[in-house]
């Protein structure tokens, strides 16, 4: 190949070939981030000696218009005074199916670790375990908000940090 092409012009064309595979790499990566959405939630809760603060940050690709997956964290403390005091961290795999623009239907895993300490004056023995819920969610879609209700088939009224398996949510994502 090299007595077929002058090897003055070899520096040249190589040159051309390395160049069209960065815009080309470019250009994927320009495409992936296209589809990627960054959303999440906070949550805080207070009042007469209680309080409770979440940060949930979550990232989707959407593969079609009507179909998304993502990962989320999460991250709570919980303190109610002169009773508990708990910590929350785990991850979370979602998956969104828009059959119709306005409808979405979600599936999510979340698997928690959580930890809780008592205050030495009651009873309670600390607790740590670990926690999965798998919820199952329908919606009302308008743009990138969504808002519905989900449930959690894997409830476990004594272990679960939700007061319920049934859990209402707005989910926004840009």
């Amino acid at each position: 190949m090299i007595t077929l092409i002058n090897k003055k012009s070899l520096p040249i064309l190589l040159a051309i070939i390395w160049s069209f595979n960065t815009i080309t790499a470019q250009q994927l990566e320009n495409d992936f981030w296209k589809h990627v959405r960054f959303g999440g939630g906070v949550g805080l809760s207070f009042g007469n000696g209680f309080f409770s603060g979440t940060l949930a940050p979550s990232a989707l690709y959407e593969f079609t218009s009507n179909f998304a997956m993502g990962v989320g964290l999460n991250g709570t403390y919980n303190r109610s005074k002169d009773f508990y005091k708990s910590t929350i961290f785990g991850g979370s795999l979602i998956s969104l199916y828009s059959p119709i623009n306005t409808i979405q239907m979600s599936a999510e895993f979340e698997e928690l670790y959580v930890s809780r300490k008592y205050d030495n004056h009651l009873n309670f023995a600390d607790d740590s375990y670990w926690y999965p819920a798998l919820f199952l969610g329908a919606g009302y879609r308008n743009r990138n908000v969504t808002f519905g209700i989900r449930y959690d088939v894997l409830y476990d009224r004594n272990k679960s940090i939700y007061a319920d398996p049934w859990a209402p949510f707005v989910r926004v994502y840009f």
